[in-house]
């Protein structure tokens, strides 16, 4: 970790956005964890809510026997292949055999949207999570995942489009909630400007957040831009001021 970026960052954070939930960051490693292990759940389990405990300062690490569920495996990067009957299940299901999630019109159109998915292979045995306050100079994170409201949102989307000539600095692709997190944002990791990614729309996620919380991942090199742009931007301004003193009402 840059930890000249990560004091930069912390001290513009607590500035401009005070009282603000700090984002998670994550990385991938072939280091055998610690204590931070997550063991195998015992049945289904959303990583949205496992990582809740990220949130609050608790580092956790995964691999992919730890991952509770078919989509987290998928968009860890852990698993190529989709779950049996993929196709019916995020669409209309197999009546008396499989209950459909019913978020896309037909299973054809579900197959249509997985051919054209972009591939994902884990760089590493282990995806860590850990709140960016206790990031430690030997991590490398990928991306800053912030689990925030509007108007915090409204701050990271105008200052992720401030240096950027074109109007979609972030995307919003239609992904699962962990896809929105992990696969997406590492995947723009090295591009020429890197986007951010706004999520958490996924409605099988949505109760294991609060209800006026939404994601915002952003890979680090775009971070670091967003954190030296942020004592000449908006964020200086009365319109700013007026946001900002909504965050610790």
């Amino acid at each position: 970790m840059d930890m000249l970026l990560k004091e930069k960052f912390m001290a513009g954070w607590e500035k401009y956005f005070p009282g603000a939930e700090l984002p998670v960051s994550f990385y991938y490693t072939d280091k055998a964890p610690g204590p931070e292990y997550m063991r195998s759940p015992a049945g289904h389990q959303c990583m949205i809510g496992v990582l809740n405990r990220a949130r609050r300062g608790e580092a956790l690490s995964f691999d992919a026997a730890s991952i509770g569920c078919f989509g987290g495996k998928r968009y860890a990067g852990f698993r190529a292949e989709l779950a049996p009957n993929f196709e019916y299940f995020l669409s209309c299901g197999i009546p008396g055999k499989l209950e459909g999630e019913r978020y896309k019109k037909s299973p054809q159109l579900v197959a249509e949207m997985m051919k054209a998915a972009r591939k994902f292979a884990a760089p590493g045995k282990y995806i860590v999570f850990k709140r960016f306050d206790t990031l430690a100079e030997g991590d490398e994170p990928d991306a800053a995942v912030f689990f925030a409201p509007p108007d915090v949102l409204a701050g990271l989307f105008t200052l992720a489009n401030y240096d950027g000539a074109e109007p979609n600095g972030v995307i919003c692709p239609f992904s699962a909630g962990c896809g929105s997190i992990i696969q997406y944002p590492y995947q723009e990791k090295g591009a020429p400007r890197p986007r951010a990614v706004l999520g958490m729309f996924d409605v099988s996620a949505r109760p294991f957040v609060e209800k006026g919380v939404l994601t915002f991942a952003v890979p680090m090199e775009k971070l670091a831009r967003m954190t030296d742009s942020m004592d000449e931007s908006f964020l200086i301004t009365g319109s700013w001021e007026k946001v900002k003193a909504r965050l610790t009402a």
